[in-house]
């Protein structure tokens, strides 16, 4: 058997033996502490390219070109490395080779890292620890916490999980069932890129302007689906995600976090500080704006409902195909 005959019903079946193995372990920190992750190399491999070329003295049209060179380095690096691999693990071991692919395909998913993380801060919140709360909801956004006060950490963790419900969980997954392991790992690798150069700040505005657009087209479809998702296990907020999705300053984000400012009532969003510098953004939803702990909480389980569905119908594929 070769990657061309590889079925859809086994990368299905890569796709639902990844996530319930996500689910259970996550990414243990023991496991952390001793091989790290592989998107740390991505990381690595992109913070060298722009040490080499990203010199300012360069014109912006230069660094442009190279910011693409880049992210095609990247791309061609991490998709052809897992093609390679996803290839001959096929050959030698056939049909029982979507076992190895989906142990191989589980670091790339964040259904269970990102549940654990979000989850400290609504107890930290819970019981009153502003100072525990701040720590970690520091640890899953970029803005800065110590200006945040409870309602405005609650506000922050609910739109971090409804964002990175897409980026952790709806992306990868999508592009490990469309393109296996090699789809799994370009989408991870460009993610990554995005993450680390993908901003608007004079230093990577043209450097990493190729790596923002890709970002941009890989989530387009995965975005769309998380926000239905939301949608669908809340039984609500169908209104505020058509109709605020577009306010937020990504192409992407929007959704998501619209599906759960209306699947749960709350205003998200609004003005926030970045490097201590203030900036004006839109409100997304039009419920209540004074999150809390409950809210999180509330989040949360609508974060499990739509993993739990995301599961069943991935299955369902499966059993389809």
């Amino acid at each position: 058997m070769t990657l061309e005959t590889f079925p859809s019903s086994l990368l299905s079946m890569v796709a639902v033996g990844a996530l319930l193995v996500d689910i259970a372990l996550g990414w243990p920190s023991w496991l952390y502490q001793r091989v790290g992750h592989p998107v740390g190399l991505f990381a690595r491999m992109i913070n060298r390219l722009e040490s080499f070329w990203n010199q300012p003295q360069l014109a912006g049209g230069a660094r442009r070109a190279l910011g693409v060179l880049a992210v095609l380095l990247l791309l061609a690096a991490a998709g052809g490395g897992a093609w390679l691999i996803q290839t001959g693990l096929v050959y030698f071991l056939g049909s029982w080779g979507w076992l190895a692919v989906a142990a191989l395909a589980w670091p790339g998913l964040a259904v269970r890292s990102l549940h654990d993380h979000v989850v400290p801060v609504a107890r930290a919140l819970a019981d009153g620890d502003l100072t525990g709360a701040r720590c970690a909801v520091g640890k899953i956004v970029g803005r800065d916490p110590e200006t945040l006060d409870a309602h405005g950490i609650a506000r922050a963790a609910v739109e971090s999980l409804a964002e990175s419900f897409c980026d952790g969980v709806m992306a990868p997954l999508f592009w490990l069932a469309v393109g296996g392991l090699p789809g799994l790992w370009a989408y991870k690798a460009l993610n990554t890129a995005d993450s680390l150069i993908g901003h608007k700040e004079p230093r990577w505005r043209e450097f990493g302007w190729a790596a923002a657009r890709a970002d941009d087209v890989s989530n387009f479809v995965p975005a769309r689906l998380a926000g239905i998702l939301i949608c669908v296990v809340a039984g609500r907020g169908w209104r505020v995600m058509w109709r605020d999705s577009g306010k937020h300053a990504s192409p992407n984000a929007g959704w998501p976090e619209a599906a759960m400012a209306g699947a749960l009532d709350l205003k998200l969003a609004g003005p926030v500080v970045y490097d201590g510098v203030r900036h004006p953004k839109p409100w997304i939803g039009s419920g209540r704006a004074d999150l809390g702990s409950q809210d999180v909480f509330a989040a949360l389980g609508l974060y499990r409902r739509a993993c739990a569905l995301l599961v069943v119908l991935t299955g369902g594929l499966a059993w389809l195909l």
